[in-house]
């Protein structure tokens, strides 16, 4: 993999760029010291699938008050 100085990663930024976006991935070092590696971006992730589970589970109609009297004893304590 190719090792680059900060001063010539700026110099040649765009053709560092280049070749990585083509698959030649490279590092930028300080003082010798290699300090990040530049690599292509994968190919984006597919858009997700709205309503993929839909019919494998049920929401009870109480859901929004279940267990509202333990949630009430966990604010207010028990009275």
């Amino acid at each position: 993999m190719k090792t680059v100085n900060i001063h010539d990663a700026k110099t040649h930024l765009s053709k560092l760029i280049d070749a990585a976006a083509k698959g030649e991935p490279f590092i930028i070092a300080k003082a010798g010291k290699p300090m990040v590696k530049v690599v292509p971006i994968d190919a984006p992730a597919a858009p997700r699938r709205l309503g993929f589970l839909r019919g494998e589970f049920t929401v009870p109609d109480d859901f929004d008050t279940m267990d509202q009297q333990e949630i009430e004893k966990l604010f207010h304590g028990d009275e």
